[in-house]
């Protein structure tokens, strides 16, 4: 007799209806029904139920995969749940379905289970008319699958009930079409069925409502069952308490099973003369909340088994990337290591070509050297644009050595936030449509250890970085962004070894200090003018330092030049100070924000370069007036008197001006000395009393180093930890320490 269920998958109705209707019930399904709800009530103690159905258990070994016949049991289920529908409603409208792919070879693994099911489908049928209570058909299903795993006597139990489900849908889908199918539908009153369709909806709704449950406790078992045993063990706590309910979980689905089936085998013999009573409606629904219940929990620690195996994979992943990146690996190309921190199937083109705005391949790379940069979707502007500029400069002399390079960007979100929000998408395609180099396709291709990784190896905190892989993949830079600020493109290849040797080349002098930021300074420094260079943001000083070196210069007939520099942070105060200095005339200033961050930024990357190449503490006198300057900026004020590229006093804005007071004193020197050697002899004596304190700053946005000397009296700076607020945002932002 061909039995039916709607399936899972599917909207479902709400609470079961308990609209009265005749009740005529067969003597062997009311004997059924009576026992089955007898056997939940009465047997509460599962402990007991669960020993007999483990007496039962005892598998031999034989795998099952039950994986390709779960799908096609939830193909049967949800294309009969969809004439559920129809007849119910009524409507003779096609339903269209769409075409699931089925995977994997059914035919051997059906000519080895046939067998099987169809002895399981008989029992749900023949067993239910015969007045079998619940549990004895159900045991009785326990004991003919008693070699089979837990996931696969649920499988098979469930495909023996799709096969009685599917069957009786069939004929009611081909009814009016099929002489056969119509005399069929006959013999099963199927036809009394669609003339009075009323009295089955409390039914249906209850049903649909248990089977759907039904399908998804099964689910979790066989997910349970599929754990990778190569990343979880069975003594992990989240799978092991798993497993200890799994027999629990395996009984109630079948004996819910034995019960939808019990309501189709009495709709098939009796039609809708058969109605369902409220005791009825309560039995499965119970069963339903129990069922949710189990399943509830089982997914609970099917999470927990998931989060724990993604975070061995995670580990396992991170190890991959620490060995692919360990100096003493060797590699052909850059491919391996390139595929492991972007992209590693091949599947999709993981590049967006800035220039053409077209999908690459990661072969664009093979054998370049790659600068990865890496950031956060927020990214400064005034960052971007030099950063943009020095590369568009490098492409224009495409056949240059030092144009031989490639930008890589690597977007870092936070995975937490899967699915990415509009806005985050929307920020990440508007920061990436600006640049001109290569870029990751979508942010959530950086895999999270790939992000741990860059964190803990390479330091990554929230400001761009800039890591270089040679031709082989090998970082020859951690960071070679604070290089490209310092000297462009002329720091290619950019590894450590060219950024010490270009160190080595440098000394003190302008050029260095303000680099090609503003040609008319060095013009002056050509024409050989004694140039003021100051900053701070204390407009009141500011004034008082003008017109002060003003008066001295003329004094002492000497062609100077002033230019305020603004300060590293407090980038609205700097404005201000600015717009004030050009309205009285106080000096030559910077209009364009830009070049102020871009001066600070180079500043502050020497310091970062010494320090990355563990130098910070060097003797040699450029480093020490590098960091006096850092220092002087974040304690006030500041002055820097050069006389062409011979810089001559880099002071404290306490020391400078009241050495440019005391002009009566010591201009004596002058005639013998020179202005600039008669003025550094008086400063450096009043610096010698004062001794200003030195201070830095580094937030916890960038590496910090463990230690570092003060470049007054070279001891060991303390350490402190501070909380700053100067009501600029982007003041503080903007600066790298």
């Amino acid at each position: 007799m061909a039995q039916s269920t709607p399936g899972a998958n599917q909207t479902f109705v709400g609470k079961p209806s308990t609209a009265k209707a005749p009740i005529m019930k067969s003597p062997s399904a009311s004997h059924s029904l009576r026992a089955d709800r007898g056997g939940i009530l009465s047997m509460s103690d599962d402990n007991v139920m669960i020993k007999q159905i483990l007496e039962t258990h005892s598998p031999d070994g034989r795998a099952v995969d039950v994986r390709p016949l779960l799908s096609l049991v939830e193909d049967i289920l949800n294309r009969a749940s969809q004439h559920v529908d129809f007849i119910v409603k009524g409507t003779q409208a096609q339903i269209e379905m769409e075409e699931k792919t089925l995977q994997a070879n059914y035919k051997v693994m059906l000519e080895a289970l046939t067998y099987t099911i169809r002895r399981i489908a008989g029992k749900l049928s023949y067993k239910v008319l015969g007045g079998s209570d619940a549990h004895a058909i159900t045991t009785a299903i326990f004991n003919l699958l008693s070699s089979y795993t837990w996931d696969a006597k649920l499988v098979l139990s469930l495909s023996a009930f799709a096969l009685n489900y599917g069957e009786f849908w069939l004929l009611a889908q081909i009814y009016s079409t099929n002489q056969l199918a119509k005399s069929m539908a006959i013999l099963m009153q199927l036809p009394s069925i669609r003339e009075d369709t009323a009295p089955l909806k409390p039914r249906f709704d209850v049903l649909n409502s248990l089977i759907r449950t039904i399908t998804d406790v099964t689910r979790c078992v066989v997910e349970l069952n599929e754990l990778p045993s190569m990343y979880i063990s069975s003594d992990v706590p989240a799978l092991a308490t798993a497993m200890t309910h799994i027999p629990t979980a395996v009984y109630w689905t079948i004996r819910s099973m034995v019960a939808c089936a019990t309501q189709i085998t009495s709709l098939s013999s009796m039609g809708h003369e058969y109605g369902i009573s409220t005791a009825e409606v309560w039995e499965l629904s119970t069963l339903t909340h129990k069922l949710i219940n189990i399943c509830e929990h089982l997914r609970e620690q099917l999470s927990f088994c998931y989060k724990f195996i993604e975070e061995r994979k995670d580990a396992e992943y991170f190890e991959i990337l620490q060995n692919l990146c360990d100096p003493k690996m060797t590699h052909i190309d850059n491919m391996k290591v390139l595929k492991a921190l972007i992209y590693a199937k091949d599947d999709k083109l993981p590049l967006l070509d800035g220039a053409t705005k077209r999908q690459v391949g990661l072969d664009v790379l093979r054998r370049k050297n790659v600068l990865l940069l890496i950031s956060r979707l927020e990214f400064s502007s005034d960052e971007l644009a030099i950063l943009e500029q020095i590369y568009n400069e490098s492409r224009i002399h495409a056949t240059r050595l030092e144009s031989q390079y490639e930008v890589v960007w690597i977007p870092i979100v936070d995975h937490s936030l899967v699915p990415l929000t509009d806005e985050v998408r929307t920020k990440f395609e508007t920061l990436r449509s600006t640049m001109p180099w290569y870029s990751v396709q979508y942010p959530l291709l950086i895999q999270k250890p790939v992000i741990r990784f860059i964190k803990e190896v390479w330091h990554f905190r929230t400001k761009p970085i800039l890591v270089v892989l040679d031709p082989q993949g090998k970082v020859v830079s951690p960071n070679a962004i604070h290089m490209m600020w310092i000297w462009g493109s002329n720091a290619f290849p950019f590894t450590s070894l060219r950024e010490e040797a270009l160190w080595r080349e440098e000394t003190w002098r302008l050029e260095l200090v303000v680099d090609g930021i503003d040609p008319m300074i060095l013009n002056w420094i050509r024409e050989g003018k004694y140039i003021f260079l100051y900053g701070g943001d204390d407009i009141e000083w500011v004034r008082r330092f003008a017109a002060v070196a003003r008066s001295v210069a003329a004094a002492a007939r000497i062609p100077l030049e002033m230019v305020y520099v603004g300060k590293s942070s407090s980038r609205d105060k700097v404005k201000k100070v600015t717009a004030i200095i050009d309205v009285e005339k106080l000096g030559y200033t910077w209009q364009d924000q830009a070049m102020v961050w871009f001066f600070w930024t180079r500043l502050e990357s020497m310091l970062f370069s010494k320090i990355q190449l563990g130098r910070a503490d060097d003797q040699d006198p450029m480093m020490q007036q590098i960091k006096k300057l850092l220092s002087y900026d974040r304690a006030g004020g500041w002055a820097m008197l050069s006389k062409g590229s011979n810089i001559v006093v880099n002071g404290h804005s306490t020391i400078v001006l009241p050495a440019l007071d005391g002009y009566d004193e010591w201009k004596v020197n002058i005639a013998e000395k020179g202005f600039d050697l008669a003025f550094k002899e008086y400063h450096d004596r009043l610096h010698d009393v004062a001794r200003p304190c030195c201070r830095f700053e580094f937030p916890t946005t960038t590496w910090i180093p463990e230690n570092l000397r003060c470049p007054e009296c070279q001891r060991i700076m303390e350490k402190y930890t501070a909380f700053l607020c100067c009501h600029d945002e982007r003041g503080i932002s903007d600066s790298r320490f």
